[in-house]
């Protein structure tokens, strides 16, 4: 079977159990195809660059899968119909990525960067030492 990394993004307006539900429904359509998802991610509710079907933010959500053409295919039919659904990429890829993706280890780091002084990577009031001072 082929192994495929396959991200889509939900409205805004759903709800992020609505999303879970949504998750399991396309696992069940792989499962019943001969496939399997291996990783789950719910990265959560983000904004867009640019407006998608009148929606400003949506929920994103991560699926590895080891699947058939055939399974993978049906789900993305599905995608199709759905109207909950604005956006979707499947990309085969030689193997999956072991432990979390980049976008839940950018959440872990930015979590920790609160706790430092002026938020989330400010500087605070620590010394620049290493540039010259303004001169007005």
């Amino acid at each position: 079977m082929a192994l495929y990394e396959h991200i889509y993004l939900a409205r805004q307006d759903v709800s992020a159990q609505q999303v879970e539900e949504l998750t399991n429904a396309l696992t069940e359509v792989l499962t019943q195809g001969g496939g399997k998802v291996t990783k789950n991610e719910y990265w959560g509710l983000k904004s867009l660059s640019y407006r998608i079907k009148k929606n400003r933010k949506a929920h994103y959500s991560l699926l590895n899968i080891d699947a058939p053409a055939a399974a993978v295919a049906e789900m993305e039919r599905q995608m199709r119909i759905n109207e909950d659904i604005l956006r979707f990429m499947t990309v085969r890829v030689d193997e999956l990525e072991e432990g979390p993706s980049a976008m839940m280890q950018k959440r872990d780091r930015d979590d920790r960067d609160g706790d430092r002084p002026g938020g989330p990577g400010g500087r605070g009031g620590f010394d620049r030492g290493d540039r010259r001072p303004r001169r007005f």
